[in-house]
Formats: structure tokens, C-alpha cells, sequence
């Protein structure tokens, strides 16, 4: 049977278990069949309709924005504890059956089926937060449970009669600004052409920024001069055929004209651009913070749906950076502009770290240092930066020495058809 024919004839697996996961399972349209889950769906799209999907993009707490939109003051972390375990095969614990006894009490205290409409939405946006499903399972004929494997076939989450109803709300719930408040920080790989972005998100990167050095140096030209605008935007229109977003690096924005960059960043967004960098370094210093903060408000205005990221580069290839006020003063004027998130590379040390975590309002982008811990630091993203361009060359140029010295090639190197077929 092809799986596209399981997915509409088969139905999902009954629930075993008693209490108030059971009962949800039991309640819900995600494992329910026929008439009833024809009922219960409508219930969901009912809530879903009327809910304006832009009031999800660019929260602090994605799963709290749901909530507050669907009018439940639920925890997340209650949530979070029921979508543990909220799959039939998964084995329900007191945290958790405790958790959803919490939730109906937010939802008004009523167990019935609009009340697990509101939860079932809730508790698969924030298992949606994790990346996209992608097994799902169905009862066989013959009783047997089977897992369906829909990124193998090509489908999309919960195809078939159970297709995903709320396609456009898990956008914004798992779009570009929803990234950088997941669990863990949002790992940021850096790409420099086509190829090397489509390999990382065949790797299953879940966003790809670009580097501006190995765009600058790939093309012959010095980085941070602001010589590579045609470059960039080139590589950006390539990246967008990505079914990922896409961040890109526009160094100080190839303009001082606040119109100019305004220009640029809604070009951009036409293409399907997801966010910016836009540092405040200039050939000679920094810039001065008020006039990178009109560049920032510039392209906020021109372009609110782009993900800014301000980059202060206080600490960028100095030995003797400023007193840390500094770059604090530069990151508030950067937000109260409009940017939705400040870069610091450079910054090191973990007190520092923690104090600008601490001071900013908005997500806090570092760097990649070797044998930092940045998960107990609370930061929104950790970019690679040129990392992999440079480790593309040392791996380039030690395989040719290898072959010149007549020693054996590292073996997992991708064979021709391995880079052709991530070509569209």
C-alpha cells in the first residue's frame, strides 16, 4: 500500500491509556477517526479562524502568544510537559497528568471537547517548535501499528485527512523570530553560495545566514568595505529557493543614506528574505550609535516584517574592548529603534555574556568560541560566522596535499551526485 493511500484509508491507533492523557488522546481530532474527528477538526478550525496569524510572528514566547490569543492563561511549561508525552506510544507520568489537569483549570475546568480543542492546539504548536513531525502512525488492517515516514514521501505533516488545518499560524509560530526562543539556542551555519547553504539544510539546519567574508572572498574583494552589495543580493535571490529562511549578512548596508539601506532591506524581503546583520562598524571605528540606530529604524520602517539583527562590534578583533556599558548603551539604542535582536561577536566571556542576556530586551546573538557552554547562557542564536568558509579551504587545500604527497583522502566526501541532486 503507497502511503499516501495509507494516510487516507488508515485509521490512527486506538489510546490504551486511562486519566487525563488518556483522556485527552481520547478527545482530540490529531487521534481521532470519522465522524468524530470530522467534529473535533471543525472545533480546531474554528479557534484557528479566529486567529490573526501575524499577532504570533516576533514573540518572546510563541506558545504563550497562542495562548493569549486563544484567551487561556496557561503555563508554557505545563505544555511543554504535555506534549512529552502526548503521542498514544508515549507513557504518560504524574508531571504530566498534572500538568493537564492545570491546563483545564485555565481552560475553565470544563473536560469536553471544545476544552481539548484549545489544549490539542497549545500542546502541538509547542511540539511544533521542535522542527517539523516527521513520522507519523496509523493502524493496519491487520491491528498492527505502522510508522509512516512523510519527509521519505514527501508529504507534509499530517497529510491526508488529518493534514495540518492551521497551516499559515505553525509559520509564524516556527518562523525565523520564533527560532530564537526555542529550548537551545537557534545554531546558526553561515553558507557563502548556493551549494554549501543547500548541504546545511540538508544537514537539517533549520535557517541558513550567509558570511560576508567568503562572499567578498570568493569574488576576489576585501570584506567589510562595502563592496559586495550586487554579490549579496545575487547570492540572496539563490538562497531563497531554500524551503528555509534565510538570513543574510548586508555588513553596514553598503550605505550611510538611511534610505539607501531602507532600499535594500525591502528588496530583500521581495525576494523572501528572512532577517539581516547590519553592523555598526565603518571603515576607521564604529559608527556613531545614534547614526546606526537611523539605519535601523530606517529599515524597520520600510521593512517590519524583516528580522533586524544589530551587530555591535565593541568587541570584534580588539584586544582592548570598551567598559561593557558601552556596548550596552549601543544595544538599547539599536532596540529602541526597532531591532529585533543584537549581535555581539567578540564577546567571550560568560559574566558578559550573562550581563547583556540580562539588559536586553531582545534576543542576544555571540559568536562561536570553542569550549563555550551557550546553552546555560540564555542566548537567542550562535552564528558560525565565516567558520565553515575557512574550514571549507584548510579541508580543500589539506586534501590536495594529501593526493600531492601520496597519502590517503579523509573518507565521507560527498560523490558528484551527492552535490548535484541538492541542486533544484
Amino acid at each position: 500500500m503507497e502511503i499516501t493511500e495509507a494516510l487516507t484509508v488508515l485509521p490512527m491507533p486506538a489510546n490504551h491509556h486511562r486519566g487525563p492523557i488518556g483522556w485527552l488522546r481520547d478527545h482530540v481530532a490529531r487521534f481521532s477517526n470519522g465522524e468524530d474527528h470530522r467534529r473535533r477538526r471543525a472545533l480546531v478550525t474554528d479557534l484557528l479562524a479566529g486567529i490573526d496569524p501575524a499577532r504570533l510572528n516576533h514573540t518572546t514566547t510563541p506558545v504563550a502568544a497562542l495562548a493569549d490569543a486563544l484567551g487561556i492563561p496557561a503555563d508554557p511549561a505545563d505544555v511543554a510537559e504535555v506534549a512529552r508525552v502526548y503521542h498514544p506510544h508515549l507513557t504518560p507520568d504524574p508531571a504530566a497528568e498534572q500538568a493537564l489537569t492545570r491546563l483545564v483549570d485555565a481552560c475553565g475546568g470544563t473536560w469536553d471537547e471544545p476544552t481539548a480543542a484549545k489544549i490539542c492546539l497549545l500542546v502541538q504548536a509547542r511540539a511544533g517548535l521542535a522542527g517539523p513531525v516527521r513520522v507519523t502512525r496509523r493502524q493496519a488492517l491487520d491491528g498492527r501499528v505502522v510508522e509512516l515516514d512523510l519527509l521519505e514521501a514527501g508529504l507534509p505533516f499530517g497529510a491526508g485527512p488529518h493534514e495540518c488545518p492551521g497551516q499559515a499560524h505553525v509559520a509564524a509560530l516556527t518562523g525565523f523570530a520564533a527560532l530564537h526562543h526555542a529550548e537551545t539556542p537557534l545554531l546558526l551555519p553561515n553558507a557563502w553560495d548556493y551549494a554549501s547553504a543547500a548541504a546545511l539544510h540538508d544537514a537539517g539546519f533549520p535557517a541558513i545566514g550567509t558570511t560576508s567574508l567568503g562572499v567578498a572572498a570568493t569574488h576576489g574583494l576585501p570584506d567589510g568595505g562595502g563592496h559586495t552589495r550586487a554579490e549579496t543580493v545575487a547570492l540572496a535571490r539563490s538562497l531563497s529557493r531554500l524551503p528555509c529562511p534565510i538570513t543574510v549578512d548586508i555588513e553596514a548596508g553598503f550605505s550611510e543614506d538611511p534610505g539607501e539601506v531602507a532600499d535594500l532591506a525591502a528588496e530583500l524581503v521581495s525576494i523572501g528574505i528572512a532577517g539581516i546583520n547590519l553592523e555598526d562598524s565603518r571603515p576607521g571605528g564604529l559608527a556613531e550609535p545614534d547614526q546606526h540606530a537611523a539605519l535601523v529604524k530606517a529599515v524597520k520602517t520600510r521593512a517590519p516584517s524583516l528580522f533586524v539583527n544589530a551587530r555591535t562590534d565593541t568587541h570584534w578583533l580588539t584586544s582592548t574592548p570598551p567598559p561593557l556599558s558601552h556596548t550596552l548603551d549601543r544595544a538599547r539604542r539599536y532596540v529602541e529603534a526597532g531591532a529585533d535582536g543584537i549581535f555581539v561577536p567578540g564577546l567571550t566571556d560568560p559574566a558578559d555574556i550573562a550581563a547583556v542576556v540580562g539588559g536586553i530586551p531582545v534576543p542576544i546573538n555571540v559568536l562561536y568560541s570553542p569550549g563555550l557552554d551557550y546553552t546555560g547562557l540564555v542566548v537567542g542564536r550562535v552564528s558560525l560566522g565565516s567558520l565553515l568558509y575557512r574550514a571549507a579551504l584548510h579541508a580543500a587545500t589539506g586534501v590536495a596535499r594529501s593526493i600531492r604527497n601520496g597519502e590517503p583522502i579523509p573518507d565521507g566526501i560527498p560523490g558528484y551526485q551527492d552535490v548535484t541532486r541538492l541542486i533544484p
